[in-house]
């Protein structure tokens, strides 16, 4: 089908406009069908809002039939130049249109248009409403003009008629004709289906492996084809090639090219040259090294279009055929139009490659910073600590979840596990600076966990520490006048989940009390509360990514973990780590820091080259 009638050339669409009009639609469904319908050069394509106005239209169904666009958009469908000189028409056109988008029905006719100088011609007309997901309707409308077929059809017949004397023989060619151009319309209407269809897959593709199963084994058997590949630029030193899988078993499915490969396929993807090769003889006289791919491909006939996405050349595009043959003008034209989509997908997938890769390169380096500032804990003659963090299961997440562990100068211990808010690398340099400060305010200050506390919430202040956070924090100290296996912990809780302590008894007590987080009011009070620890105590401080779940509250989630720490029994503070960590939900969405402390009458000392505290299950 052909527009552009009495010799017109029309002005190329304007990629403004219709990235505008894109963007009005969003991600709709009637954006999906505008996006696949709008390039097309085989049918008239127009999209109407739910008044009826058109939003826009291709370049056929404008330029193409004469008119000028202004005077098209923003106007009633029925009441632009193709119907307008027939008011009967137009009203029609108007009741269609109004049928269509009240009653959801999809509508198919043939109707008389005009061109720009007054030509009547003959339309085939399809009308459909498409809904976006606020329940906004659109109306798509699709045309093929039909009128020189017809013309040549009825001309067919009318001399088949004159010819009485061979009436049986004229009435077998009449039938045969009309067989004919109806398998002809089938055919067109199949292949405008199928062509629509692959236009939507092109949106979803997500791999060059992708993209070449969509467009070499879907999209070019619609045109005849029989097989092809992609050849993708590597930089400028190699060619990758993705086979399709309609050459067969015995072509390799993949590989690189040098970047000086004289065969077709590398001459085309490095210099941007349409090469047709109708034959052997013309692949041959191309290049000699084509007699293999004639021989393992069984391919008689190639064509090679460049990928181009503006002035940038992105590959090429190997369609084959079993058989010789000539390529014929609108042949070509289909090609260069599926090459033109294929490089624009080609490109989306290129550019969300980069990003993912950048991505992933952001969050190792935030992991490495943050396993760098967990380290080991120390060790003592009675204090059996343990340490594990477990990343949360969404790679593209990075959290500010953090334990640590150390002697202060006076001999005391203390332990620690907060969470900053966040998940990006904002959280992880905020952590990294809030464990850091607080050691250096504990170290050889004697403060209890309270002013220690409220020391750190002023210093983020005073430094301009942007950051919310959880903390408790817990000091491990001897009284002279209790016995030698007896400690007491001094602790404080600034908005972090509540610590578990299980007793010798076995018995485990939810230590629930806890005042405003770090980073709201510098000024607020915090309280400092006392338990006394005997031998066979262990003290577990977590972060909220091991209790919480999605679909439960955050005191289930604890409840849970205190009747695990009471099953385990009294064991080394390495085995507690590894069985409370089974207590996470399946694919935990935050993630999770675990302290361990056991009193034990003789711990043993683990060397620093032990286990590192990390990804352990």
């Amino acid at each position: 089908m052909h527009a552009d009638h009495a010799g017109r050339t029309a002005d190329p669409v304007d990629p403004t406009r219709k990235a505008r009009l894109a963007s009005r639609l969003g991600g709709t469904v009637a954006a999906r069908w505008f996006e696949a319908l709008y390039e097309t050069p085989l049918l008239f394509a127009a999209i109407l809002d739910d008044a009826g106005r058109v939003l826009d239209a291709n370049q056929p169904v404008v330029e193409g039939c004469g008119l000028e666009r202004a005077e098209v958009l923003g106007r009633p469908f029925w009441a632009c130049g193709w119907w307008t000189p027939d008011p009967e028409l137009s009203a029609r056109l108007r009741g269609w249109c109004e049928a269509v988008l009240r009653t959801g029905e999809p509508l198919r006719t043939r109707s008389h248009f005009f061109l720009g100088d007054g030509t009547r011609r003959l339309v085939d007309l399809v009308l459909f409403r498409v809904g976006d997901d606020d329940g906004a309707g659109y109306l798509m409308v699709t045309g093929l003009d039909v009128t020189d077929a017809l013309a040549t059809q009825r001309e067919r017949e009318h001399r088949v008629d004159v010819q009485a004397d061979a009436l049986h023989q004229v009435a077998e060619a009449r039938q045969r004709a009309i067989e004919t151009v109806r398998r002809a319309e089938w055919r067109a209407e199949e292949r405008l289906r199928r062509l629509v269809v692959v236009a939507l897959e092109l949106l979803g593709a997500e791999t060059v492996a992708d993209l070449t199963t969509i467009v070499v084994d879907h999209a070019v058997p619609v045109l005849g084809a029989d097989g092809g590949a992609l050849v993708v630029r590597q930089g400028t030193d190699r060619l990758r090639v993705v086979v399709g899988e309609r050459l067969g078993r015995q072509v390799q499915a993949g590989g690189d090219l040098p970047y000086d490969s004289p065969l077709p396929a590398g001459h085309t993807a490095r210099t941007g040259e349409l090469l047709l090769l109708p034959d052997r003889a013309a692949g041959l006289a191309f290049t000699p090294q084509m007699a293999e791919v004639y021989r393992i491909t069984e391919r008689d006939a190639w064509a090679f279009l460049p990928l181009r996405v503006g002035t940038g050349l992105l590959g090429a595009l190997a369609v084959s055929w079993r058989d010789e043959r000539e390529f014929a003008p609108d042949e070509i034209a289909v090609l260069e139009a599926f090459a033109a989509q294929t490089a624009q997908a080609l490109d989306r997938i290129q550019h969300l490659r980069a990003r993912r890769e950048s991505a992933l390169a952001a969050q190792r380096l935030s992991e490495a910073l943050q396993y760098s500032l967990l380290t080991q804990p120390p060790t003592a003659a009675l204090l059996d600590i343990a340490v594990r963090y477990q990343p949360a299961a969404h790679e593209a997440k990075v959290g500010g979840d953090w334990y640590d562990a150390f002697e202060t100068a006076d001999g005391a211990t203390m332990l620690v596990v907060g969470d900053v808010t966040g998940h990006d690398r904002e959280a992880v340099a905020a952590m990294g600076q809030i464990r850091n400060l607080l050691r250096g305010l504990g170290y050889d200050s004697g403060d209890g966990p309270a002013a220690l506390l409220g020391r750190l919430d002023r210093a983020l202040r005073g430094l301009r520490v942007g950051a919310l956070a959880t903390a408790v924090l817990g000091r491990v100290e001897r009284d002279p006048e209790d016995p030698p296996g007896m400690r007491r912990l001094r602790w404080s809780n600034a908005g972090h989940p509540p610590p578990l302590l299980r007793g010798p008894d076995g018995s485990v007590r939810v230590l629930a009390a806890h005042d405003l987080l770090l980073g709201v009011d510098p000024d607020a009070n915090r309280r400092e509360l006392v338990v006394e620890l005997a031998e066979g105590s262990t003290l577990v401080l977590y972060t909220d990514g091991l209790v919480e779940r999605r679909d439960g509250v955050l005191d289930d989630g604890i409840e849970v973990l205190a009747r695990r720490l009471a099953e385990i029994g009294d064991r080394p503070a390495e085995e507690v780590c590894d069985l409370l960590l089974r207590v996470a939900p399946p694919g935990h969405e935050d993630d999770i820091a675990l302290l361990v402390m056991g009193l034990r009458p003789t711990a043993p000392v683990r060397a620093a080259a032990g286990r590192r505290p990390g990804r352990g299950r």
